[in-house]
């Protein structure tokens, strides 16, 4: 990001912001098998079809999805996989995070249980 200017760095966070929906996320890992309809998506992520809408809306609109019409029905695909890319990194990041909290956490607990031995 380094040099890039203001109105730059302003869609970057508007690039982020898409991402920082659950839904979203979770709408993205479903077409990551392969383009799928509304009704497709809304029943494999349990929400209702209006909301798996309002949310490839957005991601239609930034770019993420792309929605082609084949008779009555609206199909979604991934427009760019380098997406993926990026959500894997910084999953990978969250696991390794959560991977030292449970370390961290289990040290505590062997520490207490030292000291509470220690005592009686």
């Amino acid at each position: 990001m380094e040099g890039l200017p203001k109105e730059a760095i302003e869609q970057v966070a508007a690039y982020f912001q898409v991402l920082s929906e659950p839904t979203r996320l979770n709408l993205l890992n479903l077409l990551r098998g392969g383009e799928r309809n509304v009704g497709d998506l809304a029943q494999a992520c349990g929400f209702t079809a209006a909301n798996v809408s309002r949310h490839l809306a957005i991601l239609t609109q930034h770019g993420f999805v792309l929605r082609e019409v084949r008779g009555t029905s609206a199909y979604y695909r991934i427009a760019d996989e380098s997406v993926y890319a990026l959500c894997d990194l910084v999953c990978g990041n969250v696991a390794r995070g959560l991977e030292r909290s449970a370390r961290g956490r289990e040290a505590f607990a062997r520490s207490m249980r030292r000291a509470h031995g220690a005592k009686r």
